[in-house]
């Protein structure tokens, strides 16, 4: 790989959509905001399509594209391998780059199944012990006022906490003529909205209040059986909307849905936890705000907004003055600092390939539940290969 101390960092990010177009920023931006990380370079861009992946190269600032995964592993000049494609990729990628030495990103959710991911994870230990690091991307957990919020339940600030209702709503496929894509199909994507979306819904809860999940009930409904793909009709084999109520072992009980049928919603992830001493409650939709209710009873008592913009809060020492807000991407840049600097320091990256097997464990017990009318079903606790960070 040759030694990385003597030059930046060589990343390739494989794919270039949408969440491809997201790391790619960060990558171009995380040097002007964090130059205490080490320098990268943003090295080679990697799609199917030659001609619109030279053009996103170009457009996101790579000094080159491919068209093929496997061309770039075993390159000298890529010590980051930054993987962006659908989930049935993941497992594949990861553990090629893994082997060969690279620092592996991986998009959430980890992988389409429980077995590609505990072997994710194996691999993940394996080259961890050769000084090579992977990390699984959760970027909301680098969002400032989410950030707070947890410092704020793990000082105790709330109390203990009781309850838990977390919801991330989306209505892109609202309109039953919207066309197929490769996220409807199972063989792709794993699963749908409980996947794309309730994996970071889990995390957030596992995150917050710091405590694994030990039981889930859940439904998952797909609403439109069918969408228009390029040959005609095609059946969609995944879920459009997921609800569960799962267990925590400090006690909590969490109320989770997630939807993409949600109309009116664009991207709501709402979460608010009920404690013994006070409440917290969050909307990306409106990412600089924290709600937070720290006192009972009195004429005052109730939920106040924070603005989550100062320099002490979480993140916001590399961007602007107090007030001035941060928005999505944002939480891509910070991701990308927090690797580096665990790559720089040789510290494990969090959240690691084993958080991201602790949450497809609970969405594997949510589709096991849902398959038996809903009855609960126990997750595995955490071991070596598992665990919230």
């Amino acid at each position: 790989m040759g030694d990385p101390s003597s030059r930046p960092l060589g990343v390739a990010v494989v794919g270039y959509s949408f969440m491809g177009k997201a790391h790619s920023n960060a990558w171009r931006n995380v040097g002007a905001f964090h130059p205490e990380c080490p320098p990268v370079r943003q090295q080679v861009l990697v799609g199917r399509d030659p001609s619109a992946v030279k053009e996103a190269a170009d457009r996101y600032g790579w000094a080159e594209s491919a068209t093929d995964w496997r061309s770039i592993i075993e390159h000298d000049d890529i010590d980051i391998v930054d993987i962006c494609t659908p989930g049935h990729l993941h497992h594949d990628i990861a553990l090629a780059a893994l082997e060969a030495g690279k620092h592996v990103l991986v998009e959430k959710p980890l992988a389409n199944s429980l077995a590609e991911a505990e072997a994710m994870v194996a691999a993940a230990d394996a080259a961890e012990r050769r000084g090579v690091l992977s990390m699984v991307g959760f970027n909301y957990r680098r969002v400032p006022a989410l950030a707070l919020a947890r410092e704020l339940i793990a000082a105790g600030r709330i109390g203990d906490v009781r309850q838990v209702r977390a919801a991330y709503l989306q209505d892109w496929l609202a309109d039953a003529s919207a066309p197929m894509t490769w996220r409807l199909r199972r063989e792709t994507a794993g699963s749908g909205a409980l996947g794309d979306l309730g994996s970071h819904v889990v995390d957030q809860v596992q995150t917050l209040l710091g405590s694994p999940v030990t039981s889930a009930s859940g439904n998952l409904h797909t609403f439109v059986t069918s969408r228009e793909g390029e040959a005609g009709p095609e059946p969609v084999t995944v879920d459009d909307a997921a609800w569960a109520t799962l267990g925590t072992a400090s006690g909590a009980v969490a109320s989770v849905e997630a939807s993409r049928m949600a109309t009116g919603r664009k991207n709501g992830l709402t979460v608010e936890v009920y404690g013994t001493a006070g409440s917290l409650s969050f909307d990306l939709e409106r990412l600089n705000e924290l709600c937070v209710q720290d006192e009972l009873g009195g004429p005052l008592a109730g939920q106040r907004r924070v603005l989550v913009t100062e320099e002490s809060h979480p993140y916001l020492s590399a961007w602007w003055p107090p007030g001035h807000i941060l928005g999505w991407d944002h939480t891509f840049t910070s991701q990308a600092a927090d690797f580096l600097t665990a790559i720089a320091t040789g510290t494990p990256p969090s959240p690691s390939f084993a958080d991201g097997l602790a949450v497809q464990r609970v969405l594997a017990a949510i589709e096991q539940s849902a398959a038996g009318s809903g009855a609960r079903v126990d997750v595995p606790l955490s071991d070596e290969h598992g665990g919230t960070d």
